[in-house]
């Protein structure tokens, strides 16, 4: 019969943290070497939340899953102004 009067230990390992910035990364290269418009393809995701805009190639679909969308749009946002992008742009 086992010792009831000990406290048993276990331990789950997390999944390593997920930076946005290589999501975008992975799921991009992967939308482009599928020979969809990464652009369109992730705006459509994002808006809609529906994952089929994503590919599965590479886990890019399962891979940007994991991270919220509107983290997605904070991290789009803040390379945008980061890169200051609308002053290199003509109107």
């Amino acid at each position: 019969m086992a010792d009831l009067s000990k406290t048993l230990y276990f331990s789950v390992k997390n999944e390593p943290e997920i930076h946005v910035k290589e999501v975008l990364r992975v799921v991009y290269a992967a939308m482009e070497e599928k020979g969809y418009n990464p652009v369109s393809q992730i705006v459509g995701y994002i808006m809609s939340g529906d994952p089929t805009y994503i590919t599965s190639y590479k886990g890019a679909r399962s891979m940007i899953m994991k991270v919220e969308r509107d983290d997605l749009v904070e991290e789009l946002l803040k390379e945008y102004v980061r890169n200051r992008s609308w002053e290199n742009e003509e109107t």
